[in-house]
């Protein structure tokens, strides 16, 4: 699974022609043994992540919601994306 960003401990990733579970525009979070699917619009599709850290996700998502729509649109057509720079 591709890595998009990664800051704080916390590594956001995509995957490859990723439509079959969640059709919404999404990431993957990771954070220690946590892990949780995240709309790019902010939205908690599965998984967990602490209060602190999901905040700074989805606060992170909507900083770069261009960048992570253009990365996710190249993902699912199976195309390489550049990593977004953190906070």
């Amino acid at each position: 699974m591709p890595e998009l960003s990664r800051f704080y401990g916390i590594i956001i990733k995509l995957l490859y022609n990723d439509i079959a579970q969640h059709n919404k525009p999404h990431v993957h979070v990771y954070y220690g043994e946590y892990c949780a699917s995240i709309a790019i619009d902010g939205e908690l599709l599965s998984g967990s992540l602490p209060y602190k850290q999901l905040k700074m996700v989805v606060g992170w998502l909507a900083l770069h919601e261009d960048e992570a729509y253009a990365a996710w649109n190249k993902a699912v057509r199976g195309e390489q994306f550049s990593k977004i720079r953190p906070l």
